[in-house]
């Protein structure tokens, strides 16, 4: 398959927050477009992620990363947490999703991050596997922890 990765911008919305309000319902969350609008709306009005947008050849979105920059004092240096990953079911499996896990790695590099992290289920071998194919190592010395408020 053919397609064309590029950071995403507030002109983007329109191809974005459908595939946005799809990776929500993908984990158990209601169909909503205007709160994933509304959602992503906001994240680059704040400047607070980074989205890579997958487009193929016809310029639709077919999928997309989301970086959240964080810092760690111990290292004093800036980190990314890569919270979303989704691909079109219909375009799965042609390369799609690890290129935009490169691309992001790249992306998160050139603006002088020390790491990317990210967290999937237990269960989702696939993911597990290609992460690992590119590099990616599951963490062996620190337990995550979260607390719902």
């Amino acid at each position: 398959m053919s397609f064309h990765i590029c950071q995403a911008t507030i002109h983007h919305l329109g191809k974005l927050a459908p595939l946005f309000d799809e990776y929500r319902q993908f984990y158990g969350q209601p169909g909503d477009l205007s709160r994933a609008r509304e959602f992503l709306a906001e994240r680059f009005r704040h400047h607070e992620s980074l989205i890579l947008l997958a487009l193929d050849p016809q310029r639709e979105g077919v999928g997309f990363v989301q970086l959240y920059p964080l810092f760690s004092s111990v290292r004093t240096v800036r980190t990314y947490v890569l919270n979303d990953v989704f691909v079109l079911l219909r375009v799965r499996r042609q390369g799609v999703a690890a290129a935009l896990l490169t691309a992001a790695a790249d992306h998160a590099r050139a603006l002088g991050a020390a790491s990317l992290s990210l967290s999937t289920a237990r269960d989702n071998a696939s993911a597990q596997a290609l992460y690992a194919s590119l590099g990616w190592q599951r963490d062996q010395q620190f337990c995550d922890y979260n607390l719902t408020l």
